[in-house]
């Protein structure tokens, strides 16, 4: 099954590294251009799921959390990823501060974290995901449609 159709029907991964696969086959099936939107609580798995994806990107440097940096540039052979961590952010006001569309070169990969902080700054197309945790300590991922 394609990957976003298996996003769209939502899937399960049982382990930091089945969720980093997952996310590392949807940059693959990503426009040139892409926006992602991770929603879900704390710990459920958003940056685990952006190191898939600087993985399906090329990129081999070290991705954590830029929850203090609100947002970190990762350059890969054919695309930059952007891990913008909204978190700690009051608005969408708060980027023109971080001049942010300075490192939104085509073709980019932007990622964000908490994105409900932001959303009226989020461009249309954008791909929004659920990530959650089921009782067994599992994690889920869904597009959102």
């Amino acid at each position: 099954m394609p990957i976003l159709e298996q996003l769209r029907a939502g899937t399960i991964t049982a382990s930091a590294a089945e969720t980093q696969d997952l996310a590392a086959q949807l940059a693959a099936a990503l426009p040139a251009d892409a926006t992602l939107a991770l929603h879900g609580d704390l710990g459920v798995g958003k940056t685990t799921f952006v190191q898939g994806l600087a993985r399906g990107l090329g990129i081999t440097e070290p991705v954590t959390s830029p929850t203090f940096n609100v947002f970190v540039v990762h350059r890969g052979p054919a695309r930059t990823l952007v891990h913008l961590d909204a978190y700690r952010l009051t608005g969408p006001a708060q980027l023109d501060a971080l001049m942010l569309d300075d490192f939104l070169r085509p073709p980019c990969c932007l990622a964000v974290e908490w994105p409900d902080k932001i959303a009226p700054w989020l461009p249309p197309g954008t791909i929004h995901l659920e990530l959650g945790i089921t009782a067994d300590d599992r994690h889920t991922i869904r597009l959102k449609t």
